[in-house]
């Protein structure tokens, strides 16, 4: 191309460039859009770092643009967004919350956001009068309330409880019905059967009130309370003897029962009511009848509290008169004559004297009579009564747990009866008590009883006759027993400290005083007795010891499940734990001890079994380290032979340092098997 040419065509490059770039600034333009403009209708537009963002409305999520759904917030936290007692329910962008039928919000209003610091609180359902209908109270629950009828009143179903639910519902007072009867008594008042109402009873005519109560009343469930009235029938027992007299009885001793007197042959009536009758307070009728004859008696009187004494009032002195005595004896307990004894004695004397033998703790009537001289009998009575003297002793204890005794106030024709109160403690066990109480009769001049008493206890027994009123104390104590056998669960383990657990044994027998491990090689097994078994230590000087107590320990140190671990080389009680030997068998038993009142029992279990004792990696670590100690020592007194030899024969310095180094050499390796031998030492007095 020309020159001329170029030049004309560079101004037209020149446009052309020029419109390109115009046209390329319009397009430009043109492609920028405007973000707020593209929103979502549930969107805003947001300035952020310069930039415009289009973020959803509260209550909508989405990119902004495109699309703003609504966000269902009452499915936020298990609808637990608007608090307890609540209800949630979503509204298009945005929830409301309600309170659940019972509660109330705290801004009086029906509906709430929680962000407002509103909560729904319980609405006491009680304050509005009459809710439960009459004879009912009413009880707020959280959320509701519940009814419950009166004391004395109930539903038709028999409940209590109820809730309306905006039914009529009404309590009806109970109503117990006619009082129930009770044997041998009368209703006396009734004031009615419905609640609370009373009946009060009354004993029919000749029975008199012997324990309960006179009033039952109704109760708020229906019933009567009260109805434990026992009445029994009056008896007065037998009837008063009069000296001189006879009775006409036909032996009843109810209420208004009769005893008609007359004098016997001999005597004559002076004056006073002839009978007795039986009174409201169960005795017999004090009377004043008196049966007078001829007085042969004078002065009678009683001493030394089984003697009597008397002085002859006519007759000639010195001359012999035959008395009968007539005895009559009733014990305190028992409301019949217990004895009755007819003998004669004959005397001269003017003031005879009579001693009779008569038992303690009872009444007597004595009816002394004689024939006057007009061969007419004539007696005199008088009532004896003797004290309570010690109606058995020489208490004695045998096979532990028996007692035999000595009986002083009557024959073998006669029982008494012994009151039994035993009560057995233990200073070990202060939870434990032991009570028996029973009666027995005999007519054994030397009673006996063996009592069921535990082992290991001290007792006291109280033996009493009630009759007699009196009672004595006897302190027993029972041996121990053997311990209950110890709680274990047998294991077969391996290794050279096998690990155990001890279970506690209970104190049924007697105090649990020791604990023992015993290990033995398992062919001595067999030979085992848990009862003779020496208490060997481990470093027994007894050459022939297979076994040894590994450790004892005192029962007040024994944890419940304490763990045991055999052979840690310690001390438990004065027994040592030895390691147990390599490539041996043991069988392991538990020994428990009671000692108590110089007696010691025993019991024992297979615990465990131990299986061979391999050598372990330490141990044949030990006997190599071993076997370098023994080279290095016939290395040391090789070096030290050869320097001794080279000193004395040769002085160069040279051969003297060579020596030297040797010396040095010997001397570390001396330090180094002075290190293994310890240890080597060591686990061979682990391995015995």
């Amino acid at each position: 191309m020309s020159p001329g040419a170029g030049r004309a065509l560079g101004p037209l490059l020149l446009l052309l460039v020029l419109l390109q770039c115009a046209a390329r600034r319009r397009v430009v333009k043109r492609s920028v859009p405007d973000v707020c403009a593209t929103c979502h209708v549930h969107a805003t537009c947001h300035q952020i770092e310069g930039k415009s963002v289009c973020i959803c409305n509260y209550g909508f999520v989405g990119n902004g643009r495109t699309h703003c759904q609504d966000k269902d917030e009452c499915q936020i936290g298990a609808n637990k967004i608007c608090g307890n007692h609540t209800l949630c329910h979503n509204t298009h962008g945005s929830f409301y919350c309600v309170c659940l039928d019972g509660f109330r919000a705290s801004n009086n209003n029906k509906t709430f956001i929680p962000n407002d610091g509103t909560n729904c609180t319980d609405i006491d359902e009680c304050e509005e009068s009459g809710l439960c209908g009459h004879n009912a109270k009413c009880v707020n629950t959280e959320g509701s309330y519940k009814c419950y009828c009166n004391d004395g009143y109930k539903l038709e179903n028999g409940e209590r409880s109820f809730h309306p639910d905006g039914n009529t519902v009404s309590c009806r007072g109970v109503d117990c019905g006619v009082p129930p009867s009770v044997l041998n008594a009368h209703p006396a008042s009734v004031s009615g059967t419905t609640y609370g109402s009373e009946v009060t009873y009354n004993c029919v005519h000749g029975y008199f009130m012997a324990s309960g109560t006179q009033t039952a009343v109704c109760n708020a469930e229906g019933q009567w309370d009260g109805t434990d009235l026992v009445c029994k029938e009056i008896d007065c027992g037998k009837p008063l003897l009069i000296p001189r007299t006879e009775m006409t009885w036909d032996n009843s001793t109810t209420l208004r029962s009769r005893v008609y007197y007359q004098c016997k042959e001999g005597y004559y009536f002076n004056g006073g009511k002839n009978f007795s009758e039986c009174t409201i307070d169960q005795s017999w009728e004090n009377i004043t009848f008196v049966c007078k004859g001829e007085e042969l008696f004078s002065n009678l009187s009683i001493f030394n509290e089984t003697c009597v004494k008397w002085e002859r009032k006519t007759g000639r002195l010195g001359v012999q008169k035959t008395y009968t005595f007539h005895i009559l004896g009733q014990r305190w307990d028992e409301k019949t004559f217990s004895e009755d004894v007819i003998f004669n004695i004959t005397t001269n004397e003017d003031n005879p004297k009579v001693c009779l033998d008569l038992d303690s703790g009872s009444n007597y009537v004595v009816n002394i009579t004689t024939i006057s001289s007009a061969n007419i009998p004539v007696s005199v009575a008088v009532a004896i009564q003797t004290k309570v003297k010690e109606p058995f002793n020489n208490v004695l204890i045998f096979n532990d747990t028996c007692l035999k005794w000595k009986r002083n106030v009557r024959g073998t024709d006669v029982g008494d009866r012994y009151s039994f109160h035993v009560q057995g403690q233990r200073w070990y066990q202060k939870e434990f008590f032991h009570e028996m109480i029973f009666d027995i009769t005999t007519h054994k001049q030397a009673p006996e009883v063996c009592f069921d008493l535990q082992p290991g206890t001290n007792y006291s027994v109280n033996i009493s006759m009630a009759a007699l009123n009196f009672s004595l104390l006897v302190s027993m104590t029972t041996q121990i027993t053997d311990p209950p056998f110890p709680d274990v669960e047998f294991v077969a383990v391996t290794g050279s400290a096998p690990l155990l657990r001890l279970r506690k044994a209970e104190d049924q027998n007697g105090p649990i005083s020791f604990y023992q491990v015993i290990v033995l090689p398992l062919d001595l097994q067999s030979t085992f007795i848990c009862d003779s078994f020496a208490a060997a230590t481990f470093f027994s000087n007894a050459t022939d010891v297979k076994g040894y107590v590994a450790a004892e320990f005192q029962a007040k140190d024994v944890a419940d499940n304490m763990p045991i671990s055999l052979g840690d080389r310690h001390y438990y009680g004065k027994f040592y734990n030895a390691p147990l030997k390599l490539g041996e068998e043991y069988c392991v038993f538990l020994r428990v001890i009671s000692e108590w009142n110089k007696v010691r029992t025993q019991s024992c279990a297979i615990w465990a079994q131990i299986k061979n004792l391999a050598p372990t990696p330490q141990y044949m670590s030990a006997v190599g380290l071993g076997s370098v100690a023994a080279v290095c020592l016939i290395l040391f007194l090789t070096f030290s032979a050869a320097r001794s030899y080279l000193h004395n024969t040769v002085s160069s310095p040279p051969a003297a340092l060579a020596c030297e180094a040797v010396y040095l050499s010997a001397t570390m390796d001396t330090a180094q098997l002075g290190i293994t031998s310890s240890f080597l030492e060591t686990e061979n007095v682990s391995l015995l």
